[in-house]
């Protein structure tokens, strides 16, 4: 077990002063047997009313409803999880679990959504890069991805970008590059293309100082497929990592735009604007009891 303390602070900061529309926040990790969170809190450079939900895939989300003008609006996150190791299981030898990948009725029902690709090909683009990956005789499904996650791991380029929604599939695999949602986004669809159930994910990425992991310091993006016998199971093809305790999910989504962890709207004329993001993740002892 893992104790980590997250602090991610979002800032915005406009030349002149203008409202804020409601604002929709996605930084609560997840609950799961993989993450327990010890404390959370949330603060504001402006007073506002919030209202706690969750959507339809369990994602917890805090609606904001900032008060009064600013010329700046800060949100803060400070959190304090335990994180458990979840390496992958041992390998299962069944006929699900080999290629090509076939899941249950019942499984199918509610995975529909996630197996039907979200983006257009029209130059065929991705699929000159996924033909070049395609299921070898007598591969596992796990295998596959295994295989397609280090792949896109060693072949493109990590270039990071602070701003700006995740780009197009075609557009990474054409570019040979990407952000870490880029390359999370093209993991997704590629292997939906596949008949793989995938979703977009993100959260927070620990990254100890010599483990020389790419895209700490903001939050993170990857990739979770649904394998028969194994259930959700994540990848990171920025650092190609597979079930690592590294990974703290926020959110998951359909599409990387239903995952932003802050969205909202402002009201007049900003002027020239600006947007920080720092998230900094590091351990922390837990605190013992008094003699």
């Amino acid at each position: 077990m893992t104790r980590l303390t997250i602090r991610h602070e979002t800032r915005y900061d406009y030349e002149k002063p203008v409202k804020f529309g409601p604002q929709r926040l996605l930084v609560r990790p997840r609950d799961s047997h993989a993450t327990r969170i010890v404390h959370a809190s949330l603060s504001f450079s402006l007073a506002g009313e919030t209202r706690w939900r969750y959507d339809a895939l369990g994602n917890c989300v805090c609606l904001l409803a900032p008060h009064g003008e600013a010329t700046a609006l800060s949100i803060v996150s400070e959190l304090v999880i335990e994180r458990f190791p979840a390496p992958l299981s041992p390998r299962i030898d069944g006929p699900q679990t080999a290629m090509p990948i076939v899941y249950g009725r019942c499984d199918r029902l509610v995975l529909d959504p996630f197996i039907d690709p979200a983006t257009e090909d029209p130059n065929g683009l991705l699929l000159d890069w996924l033909r070049r990956h395609l299921p070898r005789p007598d591969e596992t499904a796990l295998d596959l991805v295994l295989r397609i996650n280090a792949s896109i791991h060693e072949q493109f380029d990590y270039a990071e970008r602070a701003e700006g929604d995740a780009r197009s599939p075609a557009h990474t695999a054409a570019m040979g590059s990407g952000a870490c949602r880029d390359l999370a986004w093209l993991m997704v669809e590629s292997l939906r293309r596949l008949g793989y159930a995938a979703r977009f994910v993100t959260g927070y990425l620990y990254s100890p100082v010599p483990s020389g992991l790419r895209g700490a310091g903001a939050t993170h993006a990857w990739c979770e497929v649904f394998l028969p016998e194994f259930g959700w199971t994540e990848f990171d093809p920025t650092n190609g990592l597979a079930e690592s305790s590294a990974l703290i999910p926020v959110a998951v989504s359909r599409t990387p735009e239903e995952a932003a962890p802050v969205g909202g709207s402002i009201l007049g004329d900003p002027g020239a604007s600006t947007l920080t993001v720092r998230v900094d993740v590091r351990p922390t002892e837990p605190v013992k009891a008094a003699a």
